[in-house]
C-alpha cells in the first residue's frame, strides 16, 4: 500500500513531505475555531517521529493547549488531520496510545484520593465497565511507581504531597497507562532541579523505548539539553524539526515577540584568556537560554538524566 502524503512548510519554509505511514505523530495544515469564533491554531504542521522528545515552545495563548487537545480529540478540526502511529486520533485513544499529564491548574488537589488509586486511573482503559483492577493493574502500579521513587507514598493522599511529587506521581500515571504517545503540560513548573533531573532521565528512557514524548515547556534554558526536536508556536506553527536547527535566537524572537529579553555580551572581559567570543542571554523572565560563542554546552547532570544526589543513591 502506498504510504499516504500531504504536504506542509518546513523549518525552513519550504514545501516539506509528511510521510504518514513512517511517523509517531503527524499534525497536517490543521485549523481550530472555537465556538465564540476565535481561530486558536491556522494551518499547523509539523511531525514527531517515534523514539523522539520534543518541545512545544511559545508565549501564553499561542495555541499550546489547542494543539494538545487536538491531538487528544478533544476539540473539533475546522480543516486538515492528526494522525497517531498511522491511524486516527479515535483509534489511538480507544487502544490506550495517548497518556496526558497536566498542569498543576487542572487539577483539584483537595478531591481525597490515594496516590496509587491517582495512579491506576492510568489502567482504567483496560479495565471493565465496572472498573475492577486485577492482579496485572496492580502490579504495573506499583512498577510505575516505583519507577518515579514514589513507592513509599502510595498510601498518602495526593494533596499532601509537595508540586514536585506531584508531578511525579502523575508521570507514574502515564507509565501505568502504558502509552505510546505522552504529552506533558510544563512539567518542571514549581519543581527543584532535582525533581527536573529525574523527569528528564525518565523522558529519555520512555524515547528509548520508542515512545514520542512531547513537552510543552517555557524553560528555554533546558531544552537544547534533553529535547531533540522543537515546535515553535504562535497561532500556527513558526519552525519545526531538530532542535539544533529550529531553536536559534531569530525564531525565538519571532515565536516570543516583545516578551522575549535578548542580550549579547562580548570581549575579552568575559573570558580567562584572550578570545572576544560573546555570550548570548535570551529569556522570558523564566530560565534562559544561554549561548557561550555559538554553542550551548549543557549541564553534565542533565545529560546524564541524573543528579549528584542520585549517584551517591543506593540501588533500589
Amino acid at each position: 500500500m502506498t504510504p499516504q502524503r500531504s504536504t506542509a512548510m518546513s523549518e525552513n519554509g519550504k514545501s516539506a513531505t509528511l510521510h504518514k505511514s513512517d511517523d509517531g505523530l503527524v499534525i497536517d495544515d490543521i485549523t481550530v475555531t472555537y465556538r465564540n469564533g476565535h481561530t486558536a491554531l491556522r494551518d499547523a504542521s509539523c511531525v514527531m517521529p517515534r523514539g523522539t522528545i520534543s518541545a512545544l515552545v511559545g508565549i501564553n495563548g499561542a495555541g499550546k493547549s489547542t494543539l494538545f487537545k487536538a491531538i487528544m480529540g478533544f476539540v473539533p478540526l475546522a480543516k486538515g488531520s492528526v494522525s497517531v502511529f498511522d491511524g486516527t486520533v479515535k483509534e489511538a485513544r480507544r487502544q490506550n496510545r495517548i497518556s496526558y499529564v497536566p498542569q498543576a491548574e487542572e487539577v483539584d488537589w483537595t478531591f481525597p484520593i490515594l496516590v496509587r488509586d491517582v495512579v491506576m486511573m492510568g489502567r482504567y482503559g483496560y479495565m471493565g465497565w465496572l472498573r475492577r483492577p486485577g492482579r496485572d493493574d496492580r502490579q504495573k502500579v506499583a512498577d510505575a511507581l516505583a519507577r518515579v521513587d514514589m513507592q513509599d507514598y502510595a498510601d498518602r493522599q495526593i494533596g499532601e504531597l509537595s508540586g514536585g511529587q506531584k508531578k511525579r506521581v502523575f508521570l507514574a500515571r502515564a507509565l501505568a497507562q502504558e502509552a505510546d504517545l505522552v504529552l506533558l503540560d510544563e512539567p518542571f513548573t514549581g519543581v527543584d532541579i532535582g525533581t527536573e533531573e529525574r523527569i528528564i532521565g525518565l523522558l529519555r528512557e520512555l524515547r528509548e523505548e520508542g515512545c514520542v514524548v512531547l513537552v510543552s515547556t517555557h524553560d528555554l534554558g533546558s531544552v537544547p539539553e534533553y529535547c531533540d526536536r522543537t515546535v515553535l508556536i504562535r497561532g500556527t506553527v513558526l519552525a519545526s524539526g531538530p532542535t539544533s536547527e529550529v531553536f536559534n535566537p531569530t525564531n525565538l524572537k519571532e515565536a516570543f515577540g516583545g516578551s522575549l529579553r535578548h542580550f549579547v555580551l562580548a570581549g575579552t572581559d568575559l573570558h580567562e584568556d584572550e578570545d572576544e567570543r560573546h555570550l548570548t542571554v535570551i529569556t522570558d523572565e523564566e530560565r534562559p537560554f544561554v549561548l557561550y560563542g555559538d554553542e550551548r554546552q549543557p549541564h553534565k547532570a542533565s545529560e546524564d538524566g541524573i543528579t549528584a544526589e542520585d549517584k551517591e543513591r543506593p540501588p533500589q
